[in-house]
């Protein structure tokens, strides 16, 4: 016993101070993407070009580009002439609807919270099972790591549970694989309701880099409805955070 309190004490307080204090991100860590559309030639599409999932669509100098799609990597703001696209430190990425994820120079959306009703039932007490249908296992391993002491999501009244039927909703990584779309609508089918589905990474959103493969479903939407939706590839673990807090209003709408 006596180790365990040196060891405690040599150790001290691990957990981050989020979201009382602004999260410390990596320096090389790419958040949300910003457009300048001003920058952009007539006619330029350099950077949809290089985009490997075609996230990005340019009409004139009309540029969007879909966060669902985006897999955070640096090759479009490598590849501009001008820095139209340059990737920023933003963690805030999840959102409420699919097209709110597609980035231009409007305003972006942040996830709305839940209606009172909703708020009442799981705003103070979560449980979400966890569901890989077919992912590689980097959003997986971001979703798991919230449960460790550095991010400690019970604090939060937030926890995953081994069976659907103790579950309130559905945290689903990966593409939706032909092999798992039954396994997971069954999943679906034993979590009570009303409950909630969260689709976590590109792949779960739009399918990522296996978009258009007969072998998947192009992400949650195809199959079931999405009430939140978390972009990256893997998106940051205080991402997810953040999106499972405004989810269930535990966030401020100017944070």
């Amino acid at each position: 016993m006596l180790k365990v309190l040196l060891a405690r004490a040599h150790q001290k307080h691990r957990t981050v101070g989020f979201p009382k204090q602004p999260p410390v991100l990596p320096d090389r860590w790419r958040g949300r993407p910003q457009i300048d559309a001003a920058k952009c030639p007539d006619g330029c599409r350099v950077c949809a070009d290089v985009c490997p999932t075609d996230a990005i669509r340019v009409e004139g100098r009309g540029v969007e580009l879909d966060l669902g799609r985006c897999l955070f990597c640096p090759e479009c703001e490598r590849a501009c002439p001008e820095g139209a696209i340059r990737f920023t430190a933003e963690h805030r990425l999840a959102t409420s609807s699919r097209n709110a994820l597609v980035l231009a120079e409007k305003e972006f959306q942040l996830a709305k919270a839940l209606d009172e009703k909703s708020r009442r039932l799981f705003g103070r007490s979560l449980k979400l099972r966890q569901v890989s249908a077919g992912g590689c296992n980097g959003c997986e391993a971001d979703v798991n790591v919230l449960t460790t002491v550095v991010f400690d999501l019970g604090r939060f009244g937030i926890q995953f549970v081994a069976s659907p039927r103790h579950a309130d909703g559905l945290l689903i990584t990966g593409p939706v694989t032909q092999n798992m779309e039954s396994a997971l609508g069954q999943t679906y089918q034993a979590v009570p309701s009303p409950k909630l589905v969260i689709a976590v990474g590109a792949c779960a959103i739009s399918g990522g880099p296996y978009l258009g493969h007969a072998e998947q479903r192009n992400g949650v939407e195809s199959v079931l409805p999405v009430d939140l939706y978390i972009p990256g590839c893997p998106p940051h673990p205080i991402t997810i955070l953040d999106g499972l807090l405004r989810l269930l209003g535990r966030l401020d709408s100017a944070c």
